[in-house]
């Protein structure tokens, strides 16, 4: 199977936009469709991707996203780009330029044209005669369709259905996973798997997209560790199940998130215990705590990490989320009785990695987490708490717990850096960014030994004695004073 055999079929009416003669006649191995900015971990050597450029945008950064977009195809050896019109009303310019510069064959599939009928053609072509070859090439049985369809109707699990799917291929290995590598169902045979190891899972093995709407997070993939376990159309077809399974699933999860915005809403109001315990039970959290509060600077990538906590009970807004630390929630992975800030922080911060590996280039990821509350009334300060640890936050520690801010330097990366700004400048204007400021930097680090600093900065201590008198006199404060001492130690943090 080649390229070059789709583009000779009349009724896919794809164009060539780009390609070499010797390229086109490279054998494909398979086709994978996907919208990812960076689908590379989840290509493998050989295949076509078909994708509708959802995740291209015009402007400045055009170009330079696109050509990581097709650096990515390259180095996963995809054969070709299948790029649908219908998103953009045709193929941006960016992308055809990418392409040539990468050496990757362009086609573009016609509106009219839909990606299922590409991949048809692709197996079709590659396998032939499926009934020629019923023990290698078949798709679902007839009796299998009909029962995934009633289980869907009857709202059954992707546990469930994934289940029913594989049962008439035997003991096959089969996971449902997403972008950030959360195992969201496995069948039997498929041993469990860190989230670190499945995140690269498709670099070996089958793996397919599930096209449906989703974030860059929590985008479904079904894999298949060997290759030649099961038939690809049936693999396909599968991965359709799951598709409808989750645009069938939109409208809840919707729901989900708009209660946990309107919770949100009235922990930051002061809302009466009524209507907070009203709003709970409406979000699906029991009115009787623990609770706690997390807070992020994505609300896509916070519901997706705390999906890694197995068994939490949670209700997220944009931007925010409370858990419910209950008994039944004990292992949930979201604390334990009596478990900390910290405790949970650093439960997040083994996958929030992971996360960041799926966002944009230059995303803001960071996470802060409020304290537990024994009751719904100090939810508010949890969020206050979490807020706070959220702008604390940065690119050396993106995840922090409140209670992980437990010396002044942390405390202070917390108030905002238009505050801190005021009041360094305020506290230290007047000294500048010379030598009187070094010295006391120095006199503070050496716990103001006049003899210490002298010999940090070799000066006599004459000379440091009246740098410090200068700069007494210039703050107005006084070096022999706790408080006096504190207030220049924290302007020279800020």
């Amino acid at each position: 199977m080649h390229v070059l055999d789709l583009l000779q079929s009349d009724n896919l009416g794809l164009t060539l936009l780009w390609g070499e003669q010797s390229l086109l006649g490279q054998e494909v191995s398979g086709v994978t469709a996907t919208d990812l900015e960076d689908p590379g971990r989840f290509l493998g050597p050989g295949e076509l991707v078909l994708s509708g450029l959802v995740w291209w945008r015009p402007g400045a950064s055009a170009a330079a996203r696109t050509d990581r977009f097709v650096a990515a195809l390259a180095d996963a050896g995809a054969r070709a780009l299948l790029a649908g019109e219908e998103t953009h009303g045709g193929v941006p310019e960016e992308l055809v330029a990418a392409c040539r510069a990468h050496r990757m064959p362009l086609v573009a599939v016609p509106a009219r044209t839909s990606f299922r009928a590409v991949t048809e053609a692709v197996y079709l072509r590659q396998w032939g005669d499926l009934s020629r070859r019923p023990t290698r090439h078949f798709a679902l049985p007839e009796n299998v369709r009909s029962e995934l369809s009633r289980l869907l109707e009857g709202g059954a699990g992707p546990a469930e259905l994934l289940d029913r799917a594989c049962a008439h291929l035997g003991r096959l290995p089969c996971y449902l996973l997403t972008t950030s590598g959360r195992t969201v169902a496995r069948t039997a045979s498929a041993p469990a798997i860190p989230a670190q190891r499945a995140a690269s899972a498709a670099k070996g093995g089958v793996s397919l997209g599930v096209e449906a709407e989703s974030s860059p997070y929590d985008a479904w993939l079904l894999h298949v560790p060997d290759a030649d376990a099961a038939p690809p159309r049936v693999l396909h077809e599968i991965a359709e199940v799951f598709a409808q399974y989750r645009d069938g699933t939109a409208r809840r999860v919707a729901a989900r998130r708009d209660a946990g915005r309107d919770l949100l809403a009235l922990v930051a109001a002061e809302a009466e215990p009524d209507l907070l315990a009203a709003a709970l039970q409406t979000a699906g959290l029991p009115a009787g705590g623990p609770y706690r509060v997390v807070t992020a600077t994505d609300g896509d990538a916070l519901a997706e990490a705390l999906g890694h906590l197995e068994g939490a009970r949670w209700a997220a807004g944009p931007g925010g989320a409370v858990l419910y630390e209950g008994p039944d929630g004990a292992e949930a992975g979201a604390g334990t009785a009596g478990g900390t800030a910290a405790d949970l922080a650093d439960r997040l911060r083994t996958v929030w990695p992971l996360l960041q590996a799926c966002a944009e280039p230059g995303a803001d990821l960071r996470l802060g987490v409020g304290a537990r509350t024994a009751s719904a009334e100090g939810l508010r300060a949890s969020l206050c708490q979490a807020r706070f640890a959220l702008t604390a936050a940065d690119e050396t520690v993106a995840v922090r717990g409140v209670e992980q801010l437990d010396t002044l330097a942390e405390l202070l990366s917390g108030v905002p850096p238009e505050v801190r700004g005021v009041f360094g400048t305020r506290t230290l204007g007047s000294l500048g960014d010379g030598m009187l400021r070094e010295t006391l930097e120095v006199f503070l680090a050496n716990n103001c030994s006049w003899t210490r600093t002298a010999e940090a900065l070799h000066l006599h201590v004459n000379t440091v004695h009246y740098r410090i008198e200068r700069v007494e006199a210039l703050t107005g404060r006084d070096l022999s004073r706790l408080d006096h001492k504190l207030d220049l130690y924290a302007a020279l943090r800020c």
